[in-house]
């Protein structure tokens, strides 16, 4: 799984990372099924631990391209979660309220407390990334949040808080592909909108404002992993897998129950 994430200080450039890779799950798609099976039962197992210990909390981030499978992600990878247990929070253009205070107050609002996950289907990364390529802030501004966001995110790990980030990669031709079946299949219809044909069109933009992001935000205490997303069921073996492993190495514990004032029976 190394090969996936960014190491700190590393300077990003997407093009060394294929969207089309598959090279962990060589045998395919229906081999896999019986991992990611399993990869489920153990997130539903360490889930139910993250909550009995309540020490810590995990906040999962998903960014990427339009069409990158971010919702996909949400529905596969996170189906086997108690739901009582994990939140999903999607930021788009903030209110007037939240313009009148700092670009990380409402997003501190949705961070997990002790026990539980939540998962940001686009974050305050969208504050280095779109106000970026549309220009809604000053470069003054934005160039500035970088190391903002790397001292909350420090400030979270800090507090108990497992930060895990991951960009879904896919190409250019498989985002028109998706675009296209969203006009093609009448139940997809109702999520295009004419505006993702406008957004294409800035793509090179956008790429350029997420390898900037990727390179400098990806930290020891919260590290970017770049998935290759073009196949969806390997997006779903990686993402599920690389949240398994981080939390089995947390060594979490249950609890000891008290039984002081427990009588026989």
């Amino acid at each position: 799984m190394k090969r996936y994430r960014i190491e700190s200080g590393a300077k990003v450039d997407l093009d060394h990372y294929d969207p089309d890779d598959t090279s962990l799950c060589p045998d395919g798609k229906k081999a896999t099924a019986e991992d990611n099976s399993k990869v489920e039962e153990k997130l539903r197992d360490l889930q139910e631990l993250l909550f009995a210990e309540h020490k810590r909390s995990v906040l999962v981030v998903l960014q990427g391209m339009d069409t990158s499978g971010k919702d996909g992600t949400v529905r596969h990878v996170m189906s086997g979660f108690n739901p009582a247990g994990v939140s999903v929070h999607s930021f788009k253009k903030p209110t007037e309220d939240e313009l009148s205070h700092d670009f990380l107050w409402r997003i501190h609002a949705k961070t997990p407390a002790s026990g539980e996950i939540a998962v940001f289907n686009r974050s305050h990364y969208e504050d280095v990334v779109v106000v970026r390529v549309h220009d809604l802030v000053p470069r003054k501004v934005w160039s500035k949040r970088y190391d903002q966001i790397n001292d909350f995110e420090r400030m979270l790990s800090e507090s108990g808080t497992l930060v895990l980030k991951f960009f879904l990669h896919i190409s250019k031709d498989e985002q028109r592909k998706r675009l296209q079946s969203r006009i093609d299949d009448p139940k997809k219809r109702w999520k295009f909108q004419h505006g993702d044909l406008a957004e294409r069109k800035l793509w090179h933009e956008y790429r350029e404002a997420y390898e900037d992001a990727l390179s400098k935000t990806s930290t020891e205490w919260a590290p970017w992993w770049v998935i290759p997303a073009n196949a969806k069921w390997y997006r779903n073996y990686l993402v599920g897998t690389i949240i398994a492993n981080a939390l089995e190495k947390c060594d979490m514990h249950y609890p000891e129950p008290d039984l002081s004032s427990v009588t026989a029976v």
